[in-house]
Formats: C-alpha cells, structure tokens, sequence
C-alpha cells in the first residue's frame, strides 16, 4: 500500500452483509479485544529498545489501535474480523514498540546489540508482513476499504516512526519531514482544499515510490551503514516521494 497518497485503497469493497446477520461480537470490538492481546507484546518489545520509552509505545500504539476500531465500526462492511486485520493490527504493534528505541540515552546507534539492531529488524518484520494482509482478505473474500486504509496508516505510522527515530538519533537532516510526514501533510492540505481529498487511481509509481520510502528509512537504522552513505540515501529517497506527491497533485488539479 502506498505511503504516497491520501486515498489509495487496494482491497476492493464487498456488499455489506444482511442486517442481523452480524456476529454477536461486532468487528470493531474484536479488534479492540485483538489489539489488546497483541498490546503486551509491543510493550515488552518496547520495553527491551528502551525502558524508558514505554510512554511512546503506549502514544503510538493506543490511539492508533481506537482509531481503527473507530473507523471499522463505522465502514467495515463485513461480520467477520478477518485475518488481515489481525495482520495488519500485528504491523501496528511492531511500530509502536519500534518508537520506544527514540527514547534510548545517547540514541540507538550509540548502544550494542540489540537495542542497536532491534528497530531494523522490527521494521523488516513490519515491511515482510505488508502484502500479507491483502491476500488474507481476498483469500477469505473480506476486502474492504477500510482495511485498504488501515493497511495504509500503518504504513504510513512505520513511515514517520522510523523518520522520528533517525531524528532522535541526530544523523539525519530536514529531508526526514518529507520521509516521515509528507503524506500526513498532505492529508492536512485536503482539510483546507478538499479537492485533494479526491480518490487517486491505482498506481504501480505510487506503490514503487512507497517501497522505496520505506526501504531507505529501514536501511537509515541499520548500524552498519556507512555514515557517508546517509544523507545522500535520505535525500534521494526524499526527493523520489516528492515527486510522487507532485505528480498526484498534478492530477488532482487537472481533474479539478
């Protein structure tokens, strides 16, 4: 899913069942019930990058968590809770715990083992399970839009995760506003101008662009990146989603 636009759905949506036929246990709840199941596990993750980052756990992965379900129960039109959800809900956890390492003295990339290396791996574990979800949901024929969506935010959260973490670490530049919160900025834009909020047209740009975003971010955190290596990453990949943006926008405008 792309990091690259503000309405990017990839699930198609499905009829929405019979009144009455839904569960005694309505989807939304069951992903608050999941979400909180699979919440010990991020602060324990979180807990071992840095104790004293558990608050940012909590900041990233509670409200991200009740605005899914938020969402859900008022869009999902499906009585079951489906595995992609569970999946995508699991991505959620790993970048919640991820954003403790912001809090780690003398930042991650000064500590050994893995403190160090945990952020990588949690962001490659995160990125491995992107692609996953959506062929659950068409497996079990639960497509939806707002499991398009909800697969985008997380994308979007481990985006700006990952660029806040380079920040917090003092090795990257202002190009990480691009990396971490363009697409947040954008969606800030369509309050303004609502005719960004129109839906954009599948794009295998937008979706490359995203990949890319998300490659360098995770690649930024390896330690053993060359230092030099560093900036030239950031900007390129920087000014790769600007484009992108800016050739939606182009679009956008054009359709009026």
């Amino acid at each position: 899913m792309s990091v690259s636009s503000a309405r990017a759905p990839a699930r198609a949506p499905q009829p929405a069942p019979a009144r009455g036929a839904g569960p005694a246990r309505p989807p939304a709840l069951s992903l608050v019930v999941a979400g909180g199941c699979l919440a010990p596990v991020a602060f324990l993750i979180g807990w071992s990058l840095a104790p004293a980052g558990l608050w940012i756990t909590l900041a990233v992965y509670t409200p991200g968590l009740a605005l899914a379900a938020r969402s859900m129960a008022r869009d999902y039109p499906h009585a079951q809770l489906g595995g992609a959800n569970l999946v995508t809900t699991l991505r959620l956890a790993f970048c919640a715990a991820m954003a403790a390492a912001m809090a780690a003295p003398g930042g991650p990339a000064a500590q050994a083992g893995w403190p160090a290396w945990g952020p990588t791996l949690l962001a490659l574990l995160a990125l491995s399970l992107d692609g996953i979800d959506g062929w659950l949901a068409r497996r079990q024929a639960l497509s939806s839009q707002f499991g398009a969506r909800y697969d985008m935010e997380v994308d979007s959260a481990l985006a700006a995760v990952l660029a806040a973490l380079l920040v917090a670490r003092g090795t990257a530049g202002p190009e990480m506003l691009v990396l971490g919160g363009a697409r947040y900025a954008f969606v800030a834009a369509a309050q303004l101008l609502p005719w960004l909020g129109a839906p954009l047209p599948e794009s295998l740009r937008r979706k490359t662009v995203c990949v890319v975003q998300i490659a360098a971010l995770v690649a930024l955190t390896a330690p053993i990146l060359p230092v030099a290596a560093d900036r030239p990453i950031a900007i390129g990949a920087a000014l790769l989603v600007a484009w992108s943006f800016a050739v939606d926008i182009r679009w956008l405008v054009r359709r009026g």
